[in-house]
């Protein structure tokens, strides 16, 4: 059952404890980044038939296959994607940054261009769940940021097919070509690329222990989007909640993953016992209940506190990757908020919300890396260059002063770089 304790009775390093089951995967993962280096397809397809069980007479899914994936989901499963593409795309186009120019002194033009990454992989999951949401919010920003190509992977199953959901939520958000591959060795071929599968520029998406290793072992060579740990939810909650919505919520997230997190802040005692015990009746109905038991009896928490301003100290501390602000007024909160991944306001704004439809990203920094990290946007799709121009007069005004700082620095080459050339106008 869920802990209920007492602000004041704990220390800090109790309130952020996050108990997580950490598995040493490092090496396992460089041997399969080495394997599918050398032997490229032949890799892919051995682990294929060792991991997924299935033995595959090609990488690529075919256009064929997404057609009759597309056939197969309910065409009001395609609507809701449809729609769900809306919103985020109306969320995500507002995020499109701007080249800018600078030409107010005579002779100077300074300014920056933004340019689309040109090739990205997406990593999409497919063991315990599916989630063509993360499609959705992994492909729609690169697609509005003008990513020229956009590679997706993602595990096959027995049979040899991939997730129809997942077909057919690529073909709604654009993807152009998708692989039957999951794993550290998914990874692997779209940083190093292989007879089948490009090589991308980034790659972004969610995955378990050994993806999340492989990103890191491959960052460097391409860039990556984050290493998310498990999924959280923080709900700050008063009085007038209702403690079967707050229950919900919390193993909404608690149902992701036996090391997720789900934690409830409220001044409240009465609100804390009855969903205390809400939990266990709801937990009692879940598909997936021992996943949930385990997320609440190992990380599950009830912090009383003394007032929501205290809540909100507590929610700005852990810095969840999940924020609910389950109050009557939740704007009044807003401003005070510091750290968090997204925030959901107000007692009709559940995480799942967010999740799948609302418009914000889903791809977000957990672990407490919302203190300096952002949720995925356009942003992280697109790199930018910087320019700079200078007339022979425009040089000369100003010469001899990076002639002094670069002699600050010891760097007599830099120096004699920027003032030879007034030397030389003089001794026309």
């Amino acid at each position: 059952m869920i802990r209920i304790i007492d602000y004041k009775s704990i220390d800090r390093a109790e309130i952020l404890d996050r108990k997580e089951n950490v598995f040493n995967v490092a090496d396992t993962v460089s041997e399969i980044i080495k394997t599918v280096r050398e032997k490229g397809d032949a890799a892919l397809f051995g682990y294929c038939e060792k991991f997924d069980k299935v033995k595959l007479s090609t990488l690529e899914v075919s256009a064929e296959e997404i057609d009759e994936a597309f056939a197969i989901v309910e065409p009001e499963f395609v609507e809701i994607l449809k729609e769900a593409k809306e919103n985020i795309y109306a969320f995500h186009s507002r995020q499109v940054r701007n080249s800018f120019l600078i030409n107010d002194k005579d002779g100077v033009v300074i300014g920056q261009k933004v340019i689309p990454i040109e090739k990205v992989g997406l990593y999409v999951p497919g063991g315990t769940a599916a989630y063509p949401s993360s499609v959705l919010m992994n492909a729609i920003p690169a697609k509005i940021a003008g990513c020229n190509q956009i590679v997706m992977v993602t595990p096959p199953s027995a049979d040899g097919k991939v997730n129809p959901a997942i077909l057919a939520a690529a073909k709604v958000a654009g993807v152009d070509r998708i692989f039957k591959v999951g794993g550290a060795q998914a990874v692997a071929a779209l940083a190093y690329g292989t007879e089948s599968v490009p090589a991308v520029d980034k790659i972004v998406g969610p995955g378990n222990a050994f993806v999340a290793e492989a990103k890191k072992q491959v960052f460097g060579k391409v860039a990556i989007d984050m290493i998310a740990g498990p999924s959280e939810i923080l709900v700050v909650a008063d009085a007038t909640c209702n403690p079967i919505y707050v229950a919900a919520d919390l193993l909404s997230q608690a149902e992701h993953d036996k090391n997720a997190t789900a934690v409830l802040v409220t001044d409240s005692k009465e609100l804390a016992e009855k969903t205390a015990e809400e939990l266990e009746r709801q937990l009692a109905l879940l598909s997936r209940e021992e996943i949930a038991r385990a997320s609440i009896d190992n990380n599950g928490k009830i912090i009383l506190t003394e007032s929501i301003d205290e809540a909100i100290e507590v929610a700005n501390a852990l810095a969840p990757e999940h924020l609910e602000i389950c109050v009557d007024e939740p704007f009044k909160y807003l401003d005070k908020i510091k750290h968090a991944g997204s925030i959901f306001m107000g007692k009709y704004c559940p995480e799942a919300l967010g999740d799948y439809f609302a418009g914000p990203n889903h791809t977000l920094p957990t672990s407490g890396t919302a203190r300096f990290s952002s949720p995925l946007s356009v942003d992280d799709f697109v790199k930018k260059t910087q320019f700079s121009y200078y007339t022979e007069d425009a040089l000369a005004k100003v010469a001899a002063k990076v002639e002094f700082f670069a002699k600050k620095e010891g760097l007599t080459a830099h120096a004699k770089s920027a003032i030879i050339r007034t030397e030389s106008k003089k001794n026309r």
